[in-house]
């Protein structure tokens, strides 16, 4: 029976939602450019307000480079790699590193990690979280990563590093019905979701009436020299949970591995802030001026396309007659020559414009890194494919940079998720795993020998520590093609001979591709 406590109550709860109001206030001018990249993203903005009458032109050229960066990404997918830092730890490690891909898959990471990706290219700053979710496998519970929208997230002003906030309060608004339910609360209690949070200019109807705001407050304390990690979800003044109050986390605190489940994946960092800014952010001044390019050379084909005339009074004209093109006769009361009639001259449109147009393409495309070779195109004569393949190849390093930082971030995730099975895997669970060598088989595991054991001389407590090294799991066509062409090379070289083994071996040790350490192991 667990023994409640009662350090956090009503009185803490008035100071945390206190300092969570505050978090807001140094936090909006972050939420007023997210909510407008992501208009920027929906093609809404097309440069400045205009009347009904005039033309609105919306080019796809920033969306076209956000997708294609989104593309890169998703093809170098990663996969995580479980390393050993002690010999005795070997064995745990190449387990963890078969059921952990499979713990990912359970809980839908792909599709999370497809979703951070499209929210850090147009915010500039992508965030995970890392839960344990005791409700999953049964009852059983199992980990649970969700991606994590910046608007309802909140932290300390003026911090780089999240984990040097003293809170961070994760807020959503939660059907009053699905609260009364799980919670037994009284409906006429909770308040109706105030303006706390903001909100995307969606094109369906979004009530709030029906719904109140819940608070995951994190926070941190020391304790016996130690920082543990605390949590306390509440609704109002009403406190849900806190790990505080309960005897088995009050000394420990919440998550043994005591840091935020929060992980910020940032495209371009800002100081000051943990979060970053984007490629809307740096493109959406110049696809503004090329939609209002666009917008000027239509409105100006359009007139051109559409003849007017100045009609003196003396012609006497039917204008109704002059205006029906179906209408075979027009009648005239007086004379009709060119000082009665004459047709307004519309000047094409000039070639600046159509170069400046051209020219602001251009740099919208060099700002964005998303050349034409990146995309497969071909342009200055070059048709060869090796030549093509070889641009892709050198135009790609802004992509790579963007993809090793969220390998980055992804590192975390497996730290997390490692700890969390450290913590909360007490009862065996099956997995079926996939190997190159074996094929499928089965896995029975639980935390027992990664929990820590007492050395038994000077009474410490050893836990196993893992490293993780991150490979593409998903490689691009080039890299397949590059890695085919090396292997028929090695092979029309007679490297792969057995009675050249020792040779062989040599020669691949000082090379460098990926699969180098699998092949020196087969010779």
């Amino acid at each position: 029976m667990k023994k409640r406590l009662i350090k956090i109550g009503e009185e803490q709860i008035k100071k945390a939602y206190s300092t969570l109001v505050k978090y807001k206030e140094g936090k909006s001018e972050l939420e007023r450019r997210i909510i407008e990249n992501e208009e920027w993203f929906k093609l809404r903005c097309c440069g400045e307000k205009s009347s009904e009458e005039e033309i609105k032109q919306s080019s796809g050229w920033l969306f076209n480079s956000i997708i294609n960066k989104h593309a890169d990404a998703m093809d170098s997918f990663p996969e995580p790699n479980v390393l050993p830092r002690e010999e005795n730890d070997k064995e745990q490690a190449a387990t963890l590193s078969a059921i952990l891909p499979v713990v990912l898959d359970q809980c839908g990471f792909e599709q999370t990690y497809s979703d951070v990706w499209w929210y850090k290219l147009k915010t500039g700053t992508g965030v995970y979280g890392v839960f344990w979710n005791s409700a999953l496998q049964g009852g059983l519970g199992d980990v649970d990563i969700k991606q994590i929208d910046i608007l309802n997230l909140f932290w300390q002003p003026g911090i780089k590093n999240i984990e040097q906030s003293e809170n961070i309060f994760y807020v959503q608004a939660v059907e009053k019905e699905k609260l009364c339910s799980i919670y037994k609360l009284d409906a006429e209690s909770l308040k109706t979701a105030n303006p706390l949070l903001e909100a995307y200019r969606l094109s369906d109807g979004v009530y709030e009436d029906n719904k109140a705001l819940v608070v995951d407050w994190y926070y941190k304390k020391n304790i016996d020299g130690y920082e543990v990690l605390h949590y306390c979800k509440f609704v109002g003044d009403r406190v849900l949970f806190a790990s505080e109050n309960e005897e088995c986390y009050a000394r420990r605190g919440f998550y043994d591995h005591g840091k935020y489940p929060f992980i910020f994946d940032t495209m371009f960092v800002t100081e000051g802030s943990p979060a970053g800014f984007g490629y809307i952010d740096v493109m959406k001044g110049c696809q503004r001026s090329i939609d209002r390019l666009d917008s000027a050379i239509l409105r100006n084909t359009l007139i051109g396309e559409t003849p007017r005339w100045f009609i003196s009074d003396a012609a006497g004209i039917n204008e109704e007659e002059y205006a029906d093109w179906s209408s075979p006769f027009i009648h005239t009361t007086g004379r009709i020559d060119d000082q009665t009639l004459k047709q307004v001259k519309v000047e094409g449109v000039n070639s600046a414009a159509l170069q400046l147009l051209q020219y602001k393409v251009e740099e919208l495309k060099e700002i964005s890194g998303n050349r034409d070779f990146t995309q497969g195109g071909t342009k200055y004569g070059v048709t060869a494919a090796s030549a093509i393949l070889a641009l892709q190849e050198a135009g790609g390093k802004l992509s790579r940079d963007m993809i090793k930082a969220s390998f980055r971030a992804y590192s975390q995730i497996c730290y997390l998720c490692v700890e969390l099975i450290r913590q909360f895997y007490t009862e065996p669970r099956s997995f079926r795993i996939l190997s190159k060598e074996k094929g499928t088989g089965f896995v029975t595991y639980n935390n027992q020998n990664i929990i820590g054991k007492t050395d038994g001389i000077l009474n410490l407590v050893r836990k196993p520590i893992f490293d993780i090294k991150i490979v593409p799991q998903k490689q691009n066509p080039y890299q397949k093609a590059q890695q085919n062409e090396l292997a028929k090379e090695l092979f029309n070289l007679g490297m792969l001979s057995p009675d050249r083994r020792e040779e062989a071996r040599m020669a691949i040790k000082m090379m460098d591709f990926e699969g180098k350490e699998e092949i020196l192991a087969q010779l």
